[in-house]
């Protein structure tokens, strides 16, 4: 375990302690939670975050006639959104957040972990031309090392991106302390934080890969 650490000394970070998140994540670490499952509660967690993550989004007013009468109401501005999963486990995330919103934008970028650094390596971006005018929502199910994470906001801000938020389920220690001192402006949204990191920096007692269990590939 991280010494001395305190999520009260970093005020970007918010942890989520709903009971119902709470138990999603716990059927979640299951290993017997097989890979439809699996994906399924990771959706529906993702929904239960975003429905915090996203509660100061703009809105602007509309006409919409209801069986009794005209009346004119807000409608969030789906425009000024877009959702960026971390290739591949970011992807369950994602499903969640097209539920919750559905025809909202999407960009990716693909970070996979070198297995003898445990540090993050870029193999594919795409984003929309128009990232800088948009509220970004970063989203990876784990928040480890922090670094692909951090090394992700940066490909973001380097883009344009000016509006980012960072969306996780599990985080360690290290990982929230890591993220929030490299990027202290941007907010971080977490389900559970976990004990510690092990020897090969996996979140103890996590749940594993989170994109082996998403997509069915553990060994």
């Amino acid at each position: 375990m991280l010494k001395d650490f305190d999520l009260k000394k970093y005020k970007n970070a918010k942890l989520l302690e709903h009971p119902l998140l709470i138990h999603k994540i716990t059927n979640l670490r299951d290993v017997n939670t097989k890979p439809n499952l699996f994906k399924q509660l990771v959706k529906e967690i993702s929904i239960l975050e975003g429905y915090e993550a996203l509660r100061d989004l703009d809105t602007y007013n509309i006409e919409v006639e209801t069986p009794i009468e005209k009346t004119i109401q807000p409608r969030v501005h789906k425009s000024q959104l877009c959702f960026v999963p971390i290739l591949r486990a970011g992807l369950g995330m994602a499903d969640g957040m097209s539920e919750l919103l559905p025809g909202c934008t999407f960009g990716h970028i693909g970070l996979y972990r070198n297995e003898e650094t445990h540090e993050p390596v870029e193999y594919y971006c795409k984003l929309p031309s128009d990232i800088a005018e948009r509220n970004v929502y970063l989203l990876d199910p784990m928040l480890a090392t922090g670094g692909s994470a951090i090394d992700a906001v940066k490909i973001l801000k380097n883009h344009g991106a000016k509006k980012i938020t960072f969306i996780c389920i599990i985080a360690a220690p290290e990982g929230v302390k890591a993220f929030c001192e490299a990027n202290p402006d941007i907010p971080l949204y977490i389900g559970v934080i976990d004990r510690e990191l092990n020897e090969k920096a996996y979140i103890c007692p996590g749940l594993g890969d989170c994109g082996d269990r998403i997509f069915g590939t553990v060994k």
